[in-house]
């Protein structure tokens, strides 16, 4: 009878290791996938007001389009050293929508966009947009994976247990989820 009770017990303490090393591998995942996306961040952050010198030669006129991107940097910056992935999916929404604005209005201006320095510029920040986005894709999975391992039975008593919590996805701004009027990008020239 003995027996009986201490292989049970083992058996429930090798599953609960085996549930904790994977409730950590889970946590530190999503640890991971903000911080990639914190270099992106970091990246464009060190880009934009390169852009923003380079478009002002060409665009002294168009000072609040520029302005709201300088505006917009700040509030993303802001947010990622916080840690605030509700402000910080609003930030990008917001610098998102003003660099849209910016390239629309680059159209106007041909000796801007022959520049190469705003075309590098240009291509460079577009590629670092593609890869955060791809990059908040693959946080939102693993805060998926964490708040569904969490909250399952008995994953949830071991999880209550040792202190795990759910995190939080990183949410489009309600901006960013309209319809675009791209003839006000048409128009913007």
């Amino acid at each position: 009878m003995s027996i009986v009770i201490l292989l049970v017990l083992g058996v429930v303490v090798v599953y609960s290791i085996m549930v904790y090393n994977s409730l950590v591998t889970i946590k530190n995942n999503v640890s991971k996938s903000w911080a990639n996306i914190d270099v992106l961040l970091k990246q464009r952050h060190d880009e934009l007001p390169k852009l923003v010198d380079t478009c002002k030669q060409y665009m002294k006129h168009e000072q609040d389009t520029l302005e709201k991107v300088i505006q917009a940097r700040a509030k993303v910056s802001e947010a990622q050293q916080v840690h605030d992935v509700q402000a910080l999916g609003v930030a990008e929404g917001a610098l998102r929508s003003g660099l849209g604005s910016l390239f629309a209005l680059a159209e106007a201006y041909p000796e801007l966009k022959a520049n190469q320095n705003f075309v590098h510029l240009q291509s460079r920040i577009t590629g670092l947009e593609n890869s955060i986005a791809d990059r908040r894709e693959f946080y939102n999975d693993s805060v998926y994976i964490n708040n569904v391992r969490i909250q399952q039975f008995p994953e949830i008593i071991i999880a209550r247990l040792l202190g795990f919590n759910e995190q939080q996805m990183l949410q489009f701004a309600s901006a960013e989820l309209k319809d675009v009027d791209i003839s006000k990008r048409f128009n913007a020239a």
